[in-house]
């Protein structure tokens, strides 16, 4: 039996009482989570634009996208969640396999549930049924292996967890399973040549991968089929397409013994991950030593290969000038947090990045790989930060897991802060409601509209 064939039998007998109350519950967080950070990107420009293009070219109204007070089909409604989920970077991440799974899987299922007239309880356990697909295809994949060939997880993942999502939702078997996920497949794209000069296409990614998901369970209902062995085919096998480190077996092992859902970082800081551990390290050292802007001469991070890559490398990353260059540049996260001691949504402000200060300290940061973090990644996402003084003071911090991490998690109440923030500030008056409503979805007779 393939390793597929065992991950779409499990997928299609899942029930609810199957579910430990801690799965249950963390699901309900990371919708909670998810739709904070959309509502919070509901007035973006970019996604605002594409939503106007899609709606001149269509009549239908099947279901609602978050904040925006209007109805658009099924699959428009799906890539324009997805496109806000991924908006402000401050979507879930399962780090082993480097995916944003919350992005793709919540709006496929949540769309797909309206549609169909699902409950609250079915949408949630296809939401555990879609972080299950993805975390496992992207640890089959090799996080480190599959990112240094060029590859967006969050996107040639997602697209699998999004395509069991659906699959759940519309109650299709073992076979019709394993073809959604087998065109799910074929259809897994996402590339970071965006990072090198700006281009502002990466919410497009999960777009993509929540909308093909979605039409790939479609499709699968209506018949059509997919390669039971898209993963491992000798000829056209995703895996050895995607990697030279990766491990099938990792599909289907310990199915069912703990959930992939409960390992989850929750994102506190609007920017790339890999930039996260420099700025609590650079936090740390603020508010424990007490070092000030004025006093520093130069910043050295060492940091694992991915992260460096990612975060040091490209010319925006080294010389940002708009608010996408600077949510990809660990120099100026680490700018930002020494100068103003925190990193918000606020300081990826235009105003900020122009800031002359910022400027002049994050040209005071070099990164570098550091092999001790590199082996331990991705099971660990770490850093170690030397700080030179003017006065010749040398400060250290070294941050193993940064917050929001497995190892070092923010606490529940911490995670609906973050989402109760956020959805304030666009809906004061429905806050409570909202937050309700989400909370309470397992009792739900059909998905909420907001």
């Amino acid at each position: 039996m393939s390793d597929l064939r065992k991950l779409a039998r499990f997928l299609s007998n899942l029930q609810w009482k199957d579910l430990p109350e801690r799965v249950v519950e963390t699901a309900k967080l990371c919708v909670l989570d998810l739709i904070g950070v959309s509502i919070g990107a509901r007035k973006d420009e970019l996604v605002k634009n594409v939503a106007s293009s899609y709606k001149s070219r269509t009549k239908a109204e099947d279901c609602s996208v978050w904040g925006m007070g209007e109805k658009f089909p099924l699959s428009t409604a799906v890539m324009l969640n997805a496109m806000l989920a991924h908006t402000l970077e401050l979507d879930d991440v399962h780090t082993e396999s480097k995916c944003h799974i919350g992005a793709s899987v919540i709006p496929a299922a949540w769309s797909t549930a309206e549609y169909l007239g699902r409950t609250g309880k079915e949408f949630l356990l296809a939401v555990v049924c879609g972080y299950e697909t993805a975390a496992r295809i992207g640890m089959a994949l090799d996080a480190s292996s599959h990112r240094n060939k060029g590859w967006h997880a969050t996107a040639t993942c997602g697209v699998f967890g999004a395509a069991a999502a659906c699959a759940k939702l519309l109650k299709l078997d073992e076979e019709q399973t394993i073809s959604a996920l087998g065109m799910a497949g074929t259809q897994a794209s996402g590339l970071w040549a965006f990072l090198g000069d700006g281009a502002n296409c990466k919410v497009l990614h999960v777009g993509r991968a929540a909308s093909n998901g979605l039409e790939s369970a479609f499709l699968a209902k209506a018949g059509m089929t997919g390669p039971e062995h898209i993963l491992d085919a000798k000829d056209g096998g995703l895996l050895a397409a995607m990697s030279d480190e990766y491990d099938v077996s990792k599909v289907s092992q310990g199915l069912g013994e703990k959930y992939k859902i409960l390992s989850l970082d929750n994102k506190p800081y609007p920017c790339c991950r890999s930039s996260h551990c420099a700025i609590d390290s650079a936090l740390n050292i603020l508010n424990k030593d007490n070092i000030r802007y004025e006093e520093i001469e130069r910043i050295e991070i060492g940091t694992y290969l991915v992260g460096y890559k990612q975060c040091a490398v490209s010319e925006g990353c080294l010389n940002p000038k708009i608010p996408l260059d600077a949510k990809f540049s660990t120099p100026y996260a680490v700018a930002v947090a020494f100068l103003y001691g925190k990193v918000t949504m606020k300081e990826f402000e235009q105003a900020i990045i122009n800031d002359s200060k910022v400027q002049d300290l994050l040209h005071r940061v070099e990164v570098k790989e550091d092999e001790r973090f590199t082996k331990v990644y991705p099971k660990h996402w770490g850093c170690e930060m030397t700080v030179y003084c003017k006065d010749g003071k040398v400060v250290k911090a070294t941050t193993k897991d940064p917050s929001g991490s497995v190892h070092n998690p923010l606490t529940t109440d911490k995670v609906k802060e973050k989402a109760s923030s956020i959805i304030e500030e666009h809906y004061p008056e429905e806050k409570e409601k909202i937050l309700e409503s989400i909370l309470q979805l397992e009792r739900a007779n059909e998905m909420p509209k907001f």
